[in-house]
């Protein structure tokens, strides 16, 4: 099944996204998945075709300032979590997606959980790999130092950041021909370093884990919670006392597995990911 590439321009900024038609059945509810920090869509890359053969629609956006998205400068976009949700709130819209499944992860992943959080209505079901989901989650310190004043503009420049931080994150190598996807943004334009410190400054994490501690604890959908235990970031306690906090959640523990558990990992994550997106609540 392949994966086709996109451009929408929504209020005046261009979004890049990959998207699977669905094979066969069209009942089930579409699926929207948000990538990570350092991240693009290219990391769903495993995931989105076996979406579609089992008859979901796939989406996958790359976050603006990230991939092959605009990359405005930070006047023009102030890569707060704020000003990331009312972006994507525009592109949900433009693309019509009324209902759907919700797949996040990483350190983006939270603003997609704040999306969800401001947007309960439009969530069928919501699943969770390897994201900050409480105030024990801290940004660490291989991300933080790209931020750092003087220091954060000289790293966000180098485009070996994304081997570091992609094989640091998940403990595995990543394959060449996947690391010159991962890469091209930031061969191509100094604006991708910009983006990626004018987000890490901005993040806001603090804030963004009381909004997620407090807000899920009156979540009704139902949430798939997949974890790396060999993250070296975020520990599995994390996804542990979350489970434990809101209702209708189930924790399944990834052995062996890092950061960014799509990249390596995706015959084991659509195990229990595939059924879960085709529950009855999701229709």
């Amino acid at each position: 099944m392949s994966i086709t590439e996109h451009k929408i321009t929504v209020n005046s900024l261009e979004w890049f996204y990959r998207e699977s038609s669905p094979i066969g059945r069209t009942d089930l509810t579409p699926v929207l998945l948000l990538h990570g920090l350092v991240s693009q869509s290219y990391s769903w890359r495993h995931i989105i075709p076996a979406l579609a053969n089992q008859g979901t629609r796939a989406i996958a956006p790359d976050w603006i300032g990230y991939g092959f998205s605009a990359k405005p400068e930070k006047r023009d976009f102030a890569y707060t979590p704020d000003a990331f949700i009312t972006a994507l709130e525009g592109f949900i819209k433009a693309l019509e997606l009324e209902h759907f499944s919700l797949v996040v992860q990483g350190f983006l992943g939270s603003v997609g959980l704040q999306y969800a959080l401001r947007h309960p209505e439009q969530i069928a079901n919501l699943a969770i790999l390897n994201a900050p989901i409480s105030k024990a989650a801290k940004l660490p310190w291989k991300i933080k130092q790209m931020g750092l004043p003087l220091a954060g503009e000289v790293m966000t420049q180098d485009p070996l950041l994304v081997d570091r931080t992609l094989e640091g994150g998940s403990r595995y190598r990543i394959e060449d021909r996947d690391l010159d996807v991962y890469r091209k943004p930031f061969l191509t334009t100094s604006a991708s370093g910009r983006s990626l410190l004018a987000s890490i400054r901005n993040l806001q994490l603090d804030s963004a884990m009381t909004e997620i501690e407090s807000g899920f604890k009156e979540w009704q959908q139902p949430i798939l919670i997949q974890w790396g235990t060999i993250d070296p970031w975020l520990p599995v306690d994390i996804a542990e006392n979350f489970a434990n906090s809101v209702s209708n959640a189930e924790l399944i523990k990834l052995n062996n597995v890092g950061h960014y558990p799509q990249e390596h990992y995706h015959e084991t994550i659509l195990e229990d990911l595939l059924p879960f997106l085709r529950r009855k609540e999701a229709h």
